[in-house]
């Protein structure tokens, strides 16, 4: 059975437990304390080596790093339900949307940049917010240029783009952005929201929430 080490929290692993559902695929959750350091352990690290979350372990044993590969493996290996449609250009379309998240707006607003800019560089809470919505709002700008007023990203159907635009859109809403301002996005989001797959893949309603 597939077994998906995860954080509650994380907006990457939380876009993996998405597709585990929306796929049927039969899997286990294994929670890796972050606050605890659990992912810094020789143990974890072994199987991650970065030491981040999430992992998947594969039926057969073996470890994928990084959510973007792991939701690649998972639309190749299970054919139903696909993340992104067969003609190229519109895959590329999605691809695009999610690249904006993936490279542009998550990497600069996970938490451990925003730890270091409180820790390591001395920088004041309420600074830390402002660089956060800063990114938030302007990544999300583009997005929302990119969205028509259909149910879901792309369609009326859920593609990889709604797997990354949730859980982005959950942490906005943790750091208070304001989404009046983004209505296709939270119109999305909300749709999404409604879809079992979503719900149980939701940070309050994993094992290991706080």
């Amino acid at each position: 059975m597939i077994k998906l080490y995860s954080y509650y929290r994380s907006s990457a692993a939380y876009r993996v437990r998405i597709a585990l559902n929306h796929k049927q695929i039969e899997h286990s959750i294994e929670p890796v304390n972050l606050l605890k350091k659990e992912h810094q352990s020789a143990d974890y690290k072994a199987k991650q080596p970065q030491g981040l979350v999430p992992c998947l372990q594969t039926s057969d044993g073996q470890f994928l790093a990084q959510s973007g590969a792991m939701l690649g493996y998972l639309d190749a290996l299970y054919a139903n339900a696909r993340l992104l449609p067969e003609d190229p250009f519109e895959a590329a379309k999605i691809q695009s949307f999610v690249d904006v998240i993936a490279c542009d707006i998550h990497p600069i607003c996970n938490l451990r940049i925003l730890n270091y800019l409180t820790g390591e560089l001395k920088v004041e809470a309420e600074q830390k917010l402002t660089w956060y919505r800063h990114w938030i709002e302007l990544g999300f700008a583009a997005l929302e240029s990119m969205l028509s007023n259909s149910q879901y990203c792309f369609g009326e159907q859920v593609t990889l783009a709604d797997l990354y635009l949730v859980p982005q859109v959950y942490n906005a809403l943790r750091f208070e952005v304001d989404m009046t301002v983004f209505p296709k996005i939270m119109h999305i989001y909300q749709n999404c929201n409604q879809l079992d797959a979503f719900i149980n893949a939701a940070p309050e309603n994993q094992i290991d929430a706080l």
